[in-house]
């Protein structure tokens, strides 16, 4: 080895050790308590993205200040800033978010909550051009303030769908696809060219029960009529006094202004920050302590093996799940899911996970934006199934198929040889189409496992399987939809679900208990170097983003159990 060689090496070991040591100082400084002092306002800074649990921050995050939001954190600060003398009030500085409505109404649920202690809440606005969700957040609040300049846009919800059929014609080529059944609409995007009947139907049934969640709950948080919410969201967009007129904001006022209206005609007020007041340890204001529950989190696509954040192999919550199944010091199971589905396989190796623990312990399922096919393949079988009104459910059904690129291969000048052995062993190649042969196989192999899937949701909901069929055909439903159909027990967000599971395990509901929470929080390399998480990642579009990440999956799993579509409905 060269001389220049040695000296890189060296160089690189050293300043390595230097970043190391620069991180841990960093890590030190913002691992140490805060002092929280009399007449504290906890502030949330609340846009971006929002994800159920946070795999921390990683190097660059130190240094950029950026990191997602959890709501696992957001649900703990508010819980203890409710118990806590010291902090008066909360402050909600709202920018876009983005989440789906479930976590919104989570979040929503949880200021609520707060509001019960008589301590005040304050939402905070600059400019806000489309803001429904953050408008619907911060209707929660005692009240909302908006900038003088602030302009301000509640102009409903809805959007557009791509559809790629054309597109990928034209590069050559074919998405062949094969779903039980007509609502299973998953890879409608890659062979249609619009919505079929039944695809529209559905989403036109979820859209209108979450815009009248949405106006129901506005309607009532600002004392007005529904048909008064309707006609300002008409009107779409409001600047300043426009704003104030309209009875949406309570009050106009610069940032100094704010401050003054936040001592509330008292003395001096301090600041504590959401990040800081994450080092206050809950068990120090008499939280999260007594008997222990397990909080387990289930997190993005289902694939088989190991999983990271926010994506859920099988083998890893299997193993969650079991280890809370023996460990006896633990009474209760509660498993928080946010996923489309996934592989209906590493689906199945967790429901049976799911089906041994509820033979010992009480086990409760909270759904967030998001538990369908197989999110809610996952989760049929527990004790208790608690979801949001706008949580996306059911989405029983399940979907196969390849992408055909001979003729994207043949306008590239790529040529093949063909070598097989066995009749069928280039059958998901993307070579060649499916034969019709091939195709009767495929379905009646998903059809197979559609039956399985009805068997399953027939046991864990006490239903027959012609009852299931019906509300099943991949179609995908409201939370409030699930419970009038029997696919969900109870409306609600985490802490309800913990309320449950603590009934069903026999504990007092004003007696405190100990989380236990998988995924454990990341070692000092894993959250400052930064797990890299399986999957694409890209800088495209959203569309087109989902469709690599469509195309990705089925070319690893065959047999899927995932909702008709990835995208929020905003």
């Amino acid at each position: 080895m060269k001389r220049g060689t040695y000296v890189l090496i060296i160089f690189s070991i050293f300043f390595l050790l230097i970043l190391v040591t620069v991180a841990s100082f960093v890590y030190i400084g913002l691992s140490k308590p805060p002092s929280v002092k009399a007449r504290s306002y906890l502030e949330f800074r609340l846009s971006g993205e929002v994800l159920e649990k946070s795999p921390g921050k990683t190097l660059m995050d130190v240094f950029t200040g950026q990191e997602p939001l959890s709501m696992f954190d957001i649900w703990m600060n508010i819980r203890k800033a409710k118990v806590d003398r010291r902090i008066k009030s909360l402050v909600l500085r709202l920018g876009y978010l983005q989440c789906d409505w479930a976590k919104i109404e989570e979040i929503r649920g949880s200021i609520l909550d707060f509001r019960k202690s008589g301590k005040k809440v304050y939402a905070y606005v600059e400019e806000a051009p489309e803001f429904d969700k953050e408008y619907y957040l911060a209707s929660a609040c005692d009240r909302i303030v908006l900038h003088p300049l602030g302009w301000m846009g509640i102009n409903g919800i809805g959007g557009y769908v791509p559809f790629f059929k054309k597109a990928l014609d034209k590069l050559g080529i074919e998405a062949e696809i094969e779903h039980v059944e007509e609502y299973k609409t998953a890879y409608n995007m890659f062979t249609e060219e619009g919505f079929t009947p039944a695809h529209k139907k559905m989403m036109q049934f979820l859209y209108s029960d979450l815009f009248s969640h949405y106006v129901k709950g506005l309607a009532e948080a600002r004392g007005k009529s529904e048909k008064e919410i309707k006609e300002l969201i008409d009107h779409g967009f409001f600047q300043g006094e426009k704003a104030l007129e309209a009875g949406l904001v309570d009050k106009l006022l610069f940032e100094d202004e704010f401050e003054e209206l936040l001592k509330e005609k008292g003395g001096k007020i301090y600041k504590m920050t959401h990040r800081q007041y994450l080092k206050i340890k809950p068990e120090s204001l008499g939280l999260n302590k007594g008997k222990k529950v397990a909080l387990l989190y289930g997190m993005g696509p289902i694939y088989s093996g190991e999983g990271a954040y926010q994506t859920m192999g099988s083998a890893t919550v299997a193993r969650w799940i079991k280890s809370a199944r023996k460990d006896k010091s633990i009474a209760a199971i509660v498993f928080r899911i946010d996923s489309p589905g996934g592989s209906a396989l590493a689906s199945d190796v967790i429901w049976r996970e799911v089906v041994l623990a509820g033979k010992e312990k009480p086990f409760v399922v909270s759904m967030s934006d998001v538990a369908g096919s197989g999110g809610y393949w996952i989760s049929m079988a527990a004790h208790k199934i608690v979801a949001q009104p706008p949580t996306l459910t059911g989405s029983i059904g399940v979907i196969s198929g390849k992408f055909n690129m001979a003729r994207l291969f043949e306008k590239l000048g790529i040529t093949s040889e063909k070598i097989t052995y066995g009749k069928k062993s280039d059958m998901f190649s993307p070579f060649r189409k499916l034969t019709p042969e091939e195709k009767r196989v495929l379905k009646n192999e998903i059809l197979w496992i559609y039956d399985q899937f009805l068997t399953k949701v027939a046991e864990g909901r006490n239903m027959s399987k012609e009852e299931v069929d019906k509300i099943g055909r991949g179609r995908v439903w409201t939370g409030s939809q699930a419970k009038e159909r029997g696919l969900v027990d109870e409306i609600g967000g985490l802490s309800h679900a913990l309320e449950l599971a603590k009934e069903l395990a026999g504990i007092p509901s004003d007696e405190e208990v100990r989380l236990i929470v998988q995924p454990k929080k990341p070692s000092f390399f894993e959250a400052y170097f930064g797990r890299r998480l399986p999957g694409i990642k890209s800088d495209l579009i959203p569309e087109l983003e989902r469709m690599l990440s469509a195309y990705k999956l089925l070319e690893r799993e065959k047999a899927l159990a995932i909702m008709p579509f990835w995208s929020a409905l905003e």
